[in-house]
């Protein structure tokens, strides 16, 4: 009877009942990955890390700078261990697009991927060796059909700190060379 009552209902109104079964948990919509630029960080250096946000098909999130003041904007946290110091992030400019649900005002979102920099420098009493340096990364995702409630994750970016007489050489150009941090 309850699979009878669901396919009418299917039948009825699909898209209730299809985004219902598709609904996704928020934290599974962006998988992040961290980069860092130079390998090794010299102390007394500055580097960058870069965040690169991987949104599921069919999902979008706000952009740092959302149309209205009540979208849930996108946003990177540090969460600098002792011994670094970091600018603020830099966001990339959102694409304006309409959904149904907004018809008449495009918002300003970030959908397939995109990338979040922050500069971070190694200062001279900087632990030597592998470091851990976590970031909070939040953003609401959204369907065509709902919003999925805000969601906060923890991602890490791994370094070597050297001393500052180390060399740094540049890693993942594919990343870096394609942002200038500006």
């Amino acid at each position: 009877m309850a699979a009878v009552a669901l396919a009418v209902l299917a039948c009825v109104f699909p898209r209730a009942v299809i985004g219902q079964s598709e609904m996704r948990s928020a934290a599974s919509v962006v998988k992040p990955s961290t980069y860092v630029s130079v390998e090794p960080v010299p102390r007394g250096k500055e580097f960058q890390i870069a965040v690169v946000a991987e949104i599921a098909r069919g999902y979008h999130v706000n952009s740092h700078k959302p149309t209205d003041p009540y979208l849930i904007p996108t946003t990177l946290t540090p969460l600098l261990p002792a011994g670094f110091q970091a600018g603020d992030p830099i966001y990339p400019a959102g694409k304006l697009e309409k959904f149904p649900f907004s018809p008449d005002k495009p918002l300003d979102v970030y959908s397939g991927a995109f990338t979040l920099l922050i500069r971070v420098t190694a200062q001279a009493d900087a632990p030597l060796g592998s470091v851990t340096i976590p970031l909070i990364l939040r953003y609401q995702a959204c369907s065509e059909a709902a919003c999925l409630p805000p969601v906060k994750i923890l991602v890490n970016a791994m370094i070597r700190v050297a001393d500052a007489s180390a060399t740094p050489h540049p890693v993942h150009p594919e990343i870096f060379s394609k942002t200038s941090g500006k």
